[in-house]
């Protein structure tokens, strides 16, 4: 799993990245699916014109908590790999990608679901609450999107699924 991660560190640390990537990989799909949902049912209550019932609160509660505990992980692994060197594989696009254009877009995306939450939080209507999660979450799920290296594509050649 971890051959895309060249590593020149002791065999403690390598095993280390190997579970904080798991970790991060797998919270990838539960990031996802929780903002998604959450921006969908926001959208669907929006246009609907209907009140917020808890659950659907609680999921964009679920949804923000999710992302940043990704962000966690994701701070935890980029100073784990890119604190004194950059791993000799990695070609220049590689590096831009790693270590500007991944980390950049993923921040903005979790703070467009923070903003989001908030300006919900602090809406007077239950229609400026729904509009503010829905436009938020689901803006910040496409840039996820496009932030993420999907296994297939150019930087997510060699990576798996999970």
């Amino acid at each position: 799993m971890t051959d895309h991660l060249p590593l020149l560190q002791t065999s403690n640390t390598a095993s280390s990245i190997s579970v904080l990537m798991f970790a991060h990989s797998f919270l990838r799909w539960l990031v996802l699916f929780s903002v998604g949902f959450a921006g969908l049912i926001a959208l669907r209550g929006w246009l609907m014109k209907r009140p917020i019932i808890v659950w659907e609160r609680m999921v964009a509660i679920v949804a923000l908590t999710l992302c940043h505990v990704q962000v966690v992980l994701g701070i935890i692994i980029y100073s784990m790999r890119f604190k004194r060197y950059v791993p000799p594989s990695f070609s220049p696009r590689d590096i831009t990608f790693w270590k500007y254009e991944h980390i950049s877009m993923m921040l903005l995306a979790v703070i467009l679901v923070t903003v989001g939450r908030v300006l919900s939080k602090r809406a007077v209507t239950e229609d400026a609450k729904w509009k503010f999660i829905a436009i938020f979450y689901l803006i910040a799920v496409v840039l996820m999107c496009f932030a993420i290296p999907w296994p297939g594509g150019a930087m997510g050649l060699n990576r798996e699924w999970l």
